[in-house]
């Protein structure tokens, strides 16, 4: 049974990768998960300095998921790099620096100084979080940004290359097409959809920061879609996540047209969730007689619909 995937020159032992920003630095996770047993960990959004994000309350629930506005808090790219990797790389995980920046010219700088450190596999430019004014969204919601800052960084690394996408713009697959032709080697999608909560006693917004990202298995079914528009529309592989909570969830995107797959807010609920994930794919690879997981990447069927009973 072959498990791996490949995201342009770099092979993941099997298809599950921790999402950016549910996961820390992969390090606070090390005593509870074998870092080398997952395909991929998306370390948390790193910026050239220290970002100290928005004032607390930061998260709320909600159902069917969660609802936050983090903006980015973290210790800077050289802290990350100098702290954190050293760890990593002697758990052997398969690390991915998730880029974040305020301007072309940070997201280019980030990139160039995690190309050159020893134990990064891999570069997912945040281009798409809905919590911070300035950079990142701006880039993701324009087809020339998304391009401008995918070739830029192009230039400076030779490491695959994974723009993240946002949903909060109307034809996602566009913007896939863009990042495709500016020289990414995969994308990733979807980052949170933009959603509000309040306090119907207190008429208050219940984060400060008003509104935040949606996430959870209430996006899933939309995230699903966005995955198939996407397949239909490039040629490179596709990173899935949005809501996964089962083994079936990242099977659903998987076969919508994903390679892979992240998970976020369901490891909040339950860290060891990565083996049930595995043998859950596992089984279903076995009943189905499938020897390799590329196999099932967009088989699809849109001929008939079935309705469970």
């Amino acid at each position: 049974m072959d498990l791996s995937v490949t995201i342009g020159s770099l092979t993941l032992k099997n298809p599950l990768i921790a999402a950016s920003g549910c996961f820390g630095y992969g390090v606070e996770y090390a005593d509870l998960v074998d870092l080398s047993s997952l395909g991929g960990v998306a370390v948390k959004g790193l910026f050239l300095t220290e970002r100290e994000g928005h004032p607390a309350p930061r998260i709320v629930e909600t159902p069917a998921g969660m609802l936050n506005a983090i903006g980015l808090q973290g210790i800077g790219v050289r802290r990350f790099v100098d702290e954190k990797l050293p760890e990593l790389r002697a758990r052997r995980a398969t690390v991915v620096g998730n880029v974040c920046g305020t301007t072309l010219e940070e997201y280019v700088e980030v990139s160039r100084i995690l190309s050159d450190a020893e134990g990064v596999d891999a570069i997912e430019l945040n281009i798409s979080c809905p919590n911070i004014k300035e950079g990142g969204i701006q880039f993701g919601c324009s087809l020339t940004g998304t391009f401008d800052v995918v070739n830029a960084v192009r230039r400076v690394t030779r490491l695959p290359l994974i723009p993240k996408l946002t949903p909060n713009v109307t034809d996602v697959a566009s913007f896939a097409h863009a990042a495709e032709d500016a020289g990414a080697d995969a994308v990733s999608l979807v980052n949170t959809f933009l959603a509000m909560v309040l306090d119907v006693e207190t008429r208050r917004p219940k984060i400060s920061n008003v509104v935040g990202g949606l996430s959870g298995p209430a996006i899933r079914p939309i995230a699903v879609r966005m995955v198939y528009e996407c397949r239909q529309a490039v040629g490179i592989p596709i990173i899935g996540m949005g809501g996964i909570a089962e083994a079936r969830d990242a099977l659903e995107f998987m076969i919508a047209g994903a390679s892979a797959v992240q998970v976020g807010t369901a490891n909040f609920v339950d860290p060891l969730i990565w083996s049930k994930l595995l043998d859950g794919i596992k089984d279903y690879m076995e009943r189905h007689r499938i020897s390799r997981i590329s196999d099932l990447v967009g088989t699809v069927d849109t001929g008939a619909t079935v309705t469970e009973a």
